[in-house]
């Protein structure tokens, strides 16, 4: 027998007052575990949205490069200091180089709407 049992024995206004005590417990540890259920879940909701905006980042940065490199694909230089595998593989490191710092300084919008799809894709809403 329990200390709150033996005393509601003996004044039955106690008894009422422990169980409202208990149900009010039994309500903030509902509550406590809903809330550390939505911090979690906050939690991986952030992840994604950030693991999604770097996806899309990433796609757009590859895509201006192909486009890119399809663009400088008819540029000849000069002789003394241009042909040859090394030009070819500077352009490419060129291309890539400049299509990163594109989607750095925003990009060309393919990004913003791949994020909002993947987002779509995922059940998220977008901010």
């Amino acid at each position: 027998m329990s200390a709150f049992d033996t005393i509601s024995t003996f004044v039955p206004q106690f008894g009422a007052a422990a169980a409202t005590v208990k149900t009010a417990a039994k309500a903030v540890q509902s509550a406590g575990a809903a809330v550390q259920n939505a911090v979690e879940d906050t939690t991986k909701d952030a992840a994604a949205r950030k693991k999604i905006a770097e996806t899309a980042k990433t796609f757009e940065a590859s895509f201006l490069s192909v486009m890119m490199q399809q663009m400088f694909e008819g540029v000849k230089t000069s002789e003394p200091f241009g042909g040859g595998n090394g030009e070819e593989m500077f352009k490419s490191m060129m291309t890539d180089a400049m299509s990163k710092e594109v989607t750095k300084a925003g990009g060309v919008g393919l990004s913003s709407v791949i994020q909002r799809e993947m987002l779509k894709m995922q059940g998220l809403k977008e901010h």
